[in-house]
């Protein structure tokens, strides 16, 4: 915490902190040791404006500073035994527990209230390191579980936020049952919908971490917070290696797909009112709306359904059209097309992809969950995405946010432009070939609208991967094949040079591919390509989608599921005059 410069009046506690500074005074900074001006210092939520580092806020704060002002109701829980086994140290565990009320006015390590966030009902619970470490003892379990179950009653998202240093030992064998109760309940929450997000402060470690911290459907982070199973001194005591710098921070946490964002403190609430539409307007169960002058009233121009619409082009024309370095990516398309889209990150088992691009947004009010491969601009960028080819995390990461789709009931839309899986050694050793042959599965049975953009390159399996649809649009100077023309040319021709009669035979474009029902309909690009006009593009795209998804949102899962595997069932069949 934050502690005044020497010189000035002690703190009785140190965990008092900053939020008993008189407003005129000054505080050090633990991190930078810089002097911060108290009023300020309050302004800024207890952020260092020096070097950032984000001190601890008690549970009143925290819930003042996410909360909309006089929202916040406290939800009451029946009291629980303070001292279950009579424990002993050095000091009566009743002790330490009537000290710690007394230092921070709270009865217990958490404090859960009813409230609003940017006008969304949520239920939301704070852990308060200042009461005994915010240990997890059956009190902090009852309390987190009530939230749960409150959240379940009311049909409300559920918000907790973690600060804690592991199990509370003076209550032995059943603090570590807590960890068992608040995961089940987390698990209810699943099983009907309701929408959880966990966000970590500094620190979250041991029984708290291996249970409801990270069993939320969206894991955010403060900057620096750090979280683990073992703490580092555990793990260096108990295996005798050196740890890298920076090592469970959450900055480390991110780069290994374990947290979907590090999020500062000023910026939370914006962030978490973003994510929180995802469960406040589902789609509506409707007879398509009626002309609003809107997106919707464009689609007639902004689909083709026929072949005979398109004109005969050279295949390989298209292909360089297809890999035009400026044409639209899908943050462009997420961007233009789409309204308050947030990313999330990580395939919560061991990384994130930078090749593909995953998160929330709406489209005309209603929420949807976007999905796409990310290329990138310029050389420094499309080295840091793969150039568009995804690892095996990225297929990971996208089913992870298919099934968050399926269980808040929204529609997917999938943007593909890539030029395949990544081929790389590491990918494989990961199981590349397992996490694309699983999103096949996935999405073939996802009880949820499927509507997929083929935006540039549809390269093989790679593109597939996120293609298995309810309806497969494609822009017109988009491909999408087996194999790239260069790459068939080689195999079958044994001539690279034969790249351009290979793109001919292999019937890779939008003309071709509508004939044969791989795509459902074409989006026309502005003259000249879509990287003439990416605005105007993402403009084309987002009637398009917005008319697919009407056509869509009355259809029941069964009948979704039924027709999209009957479609994947007759690709074969047909023949090619």
């Amino acid at each position: 915490m934050f502690e005044k410069p020497a010189g000035t009046t002690t703190r009785r506690a140190r965990g008092a902190a900053a939020d008993a500074t008189p407003p005129a005074a000054w505080v050090s900074c633990p991190a930078c040791r810089a002097l911060l001006y108290g009023k300020r210092f309050e302004r800024d939520l207890k952020v260092c404006s020096m070097c950032g580092h984000h001190a601890r806020l008690t549970a009143p704060e925290r819930i003042a500073q996410l909360l909309d002002p006089g929202s916040a109701v406290a939800i009451e829980v029946s009291p629980v035994a303070d001292d279950p086994l009579g424990f002993v140290d050095l000091r009566p565990y009743r002790e330490r527990l009537d000290a710690a009320r007394a230092a921070t006015g709270l009865r217990e390590a958490v404090l859960a209230v009813r409230g609003r966030l940017d006008g969304t009902p949520v239920v939301l619970a704070v852990m308060d390191f200042r009461f005994l470490g915010g240990s997890l003892g059956s009190a902090v379990g009852e309390q987190i579980t009530n939230a749960a179950e409150t959240s379940l009653a009311d049909g409300v998202p559920l918000v907790l936020v973690t600060a804690s240093g592991g199990a509370r030992m003076q209550e032995g064998a059943l603090s570590l049952m807590q960890m068992v109760k608040t995961s089940q309940a987390l698990a209810r929450l699943n099983e009907v919908g309701i929408l959880t997000i966990s966000l970590v402060t500094d620190p979250t470690y041991g029984g708290v971490a291996a249970s409801f911290a990270t069993l939320a459907d969206v894991i955010v982070a403060e900057p620096g917070a750090r979280l683990g199973f073992a703490g580092p001194r555990v793990i260096k005591q108990t295996i005798g290696v050196e740890l890298p710098d920076g090592f469970q921070t959450a900055e480390f946490l991110l780069a290994h797909g374990l947290v979907d964002e590090v999020q500062r403190r000023g910026a939370l609430r914006g962030t978490l009112a973003r994510l929180l539409t995802a469960a406040s307007g589902r789609r509506r169960e409707a007879a398509p709306r009626e002309d609003d002058g809107g997106s919707a009233a464009r689609t007639p121009e902004a689909l083709i359904r026929r072949p005979d619409r398109l004109a005969e082009r050279s295949a390989w024309e298209i292909v360089q059209l297809a890999r035009h370095p400026d044409r639209p990516t899908t943050l462009d398309y997420v961007t233009h097309a789409f309204d308050g889209f947030q990313e999330l990150h990580g395939d919560r088992a061991s990384g994130d992809c930078r090749a593909i691009v995953a998160g929330v947004g709406r489209l005309d009010d209603d929420p949807v969950v976007l999905i796409g491969h990310q290329k990138g601009r310029d050389t420094r960028e499309r080295i840091d995405r793969n150039f568009g080819m995804p690892s095996p995390e990225g297929y990971r990461k996208t089913a992870r946010l298919m099934r968050l789709a399926a269980k808040l009931g929204l529609p997917v839309v999938t943007f593909i432009d890539t030029p395949g899986a990544d081929p790389g050694l590491g990918a494989e050793e990961r199981g590349q070939a397992g996490a694309i042959a699983e999103n096949l599965a996935l999405m073939s049975g996802l009880p949820t609208p499927i509507v997929a953009v083929v935006t540039g390159e549809g390269g093989s399996g790679g593109a597939l991967a996120l293609a298995v649809a309810d309806r497969v649009l494609m822009l017109s100077n988009a491909v999408y094949s087996v194999i790239s023309p260069e790459g068939c040319a080689a195999i079958l021709w044994k001539d690279g040079g034969a790249a351009e009669r290979a793109a001919t035979a292999l019937r890779i474009d939008a003309r071709e591919l509508l004939s044969i029902g791989v795509v459902d309909a074409v989006v026309p690009e502005p003259a000249g390509g879509a990287h003439r006009d990416p605005v105007g593009t993402a403009e084309l795209v987002r009637a398009a989608v917005a008319s697919t998804l009407r056509e869509l949102s009355g259809r029941d899962p069964a009948r979704l599921v039924r027709d999209r595997r009957a479609r994947f069932r007759a690709f074969g069949n047909h023949r090619i005059g």
